[in-house]
């Protein structure tokens, strides 16, 4: 099969998103968590303008650059139905004219909320592969770009959530966007999904530095993390070393916990910003525990990474029904 497969030689990005993305206090948030008016702050790539945003648009850079270089007319990825990953690889398609099928799990018959919307609105192509887990959905995948072959097309396949040591470079760019904004950080929080993202961030600032809340979405993410984080440095990183909390997954990846409820509430009421239910609440929920048990501590300057995924919220039962009993009516 002649897939694009990118590797970590790929050459140079292309140039997809919005740089750099602000960085912004939250003091009432901070005083709400016990933490000093300037101890925390925000990194806004939830504001990365493409596609509705989020940290994936730093990984597709340069995924898709590579594909490009290739010379791929079609890009392929995988996720779960309200994948932010999916929703942005289509939008970078549609941005640059090229053709974009997602390969989800299950059936059709979802409902059509959330990044499914979009999805159809940037012009992509879902195929429902019936895959119950990932070895099956990435075998779906690849029968969908040995057919998308058959019928002239090249297509190139982007790995599950962008994370791939190529995909990982883009968060080696925002630690190093981080290290000029905020020079006296001390820890940086983030959403531990498919592991580019944190593994980027430790590249870039050391794993002393990057405490990732595991949201679920990989079985046993440390090993994964490490090896992405190899894959960038000259010297490995021990497993040992990488900061990573497993406190806030609950049921499940996607379910909706009583502290993520309340991470969603408190930054909303305190801050005005919305988070979402999977990646970003889970990472700030993390933050709070962080705190709690003395990880995270006043007088230091933390950094929290809006990942983005604000559709999501609109297609995550649970969270738009908590939505709706938390209105507060009257005067």
């Amino acid at each position: 099969m002649n897939t694009t497969e990118v590797t970590p030689s790929s050459p140079s990005p292309v140039s997809l998103g919005t740089w750099p993305t602000p960085v912004e206090p939250l003091p009432r948030l901070a005083a709400a968590l016990g933490l000093g008016e300037h101890d925390l702050l925000i990194k806004r790539d939830d504001l990365t303008g493409l596609g509705g945003g989020g940290n994936k648009v730093r990984k597709l850079e340069w995924t898709v650059g590579a594909a490009l270089a290739a010379g791929a007319d079609t890009l392929v990825t995988t996720g779960a139905p309200q994948s932010n990953h999916a929703r942005l690889t289509a939008a970078a398609a549609a941005r640059l004219g090229l053709r974009a099928v997602l390969v989800f799990p299950g059936t059709d018959g979802a409902a059509q909320s959330g990044n499914l919307v979009l999805d159809g609105l940037l012009g992509a192509r879902v195929v429902w592969s019936g895959a119950t887990d990932r070895k099956t959905l990435d075998a779906a995948a690849a029968d969908v770009c040995a057919r998308l072959e058959e019928q002239g097309a090249r297509p190139a396949l982007i790995p599950f959530g962008g994370s791939s040591p190529v995909g990982a470079l883009g968060y080696v760019r925002c630690g190093e966007e981080l290290g000029q904004q905020v020079p006296d950080l001390d820890t940086v929080v983030v959403a531990l999904g498919s592991g580019a993202t944190m593994a980027g961030l430790v590249a870039s600032l050391g794993p002393d530095r990057v405490l990732g809340v595991d949201t679920g979405a990989l079985d046993d993410p440390t090993p994964v993390v490490a090896a992405l984080v190899a894959d960038l440095l000259p010297e490995p990183v021990r497993s040992e070393r990488l900061r990573i909390r497993v406190d806030q997954i609950g049921a499940g990846y996607g379910a909706l916990t009583e502290q993520v409820e309340s991470a969603l509430t408190v930054t909303a009421r305190t801050e005005g910003i919305i988070l979402d239910p999977v990646y970003s609440g889970r990472a700030m929920a993390g933050l709070m525990a962080a705190v709690r048990d003395g990880d995270i501590r006043p007088g230091r300057t933390t950094v929290f990474v809006h990942t983005g995924g604000l559709p999501g919220l609109f297609g995550h039962p649970a969270a738009v029904a908590y939505g709706e009993n938390s209105v507060i009516n009257g005067l």
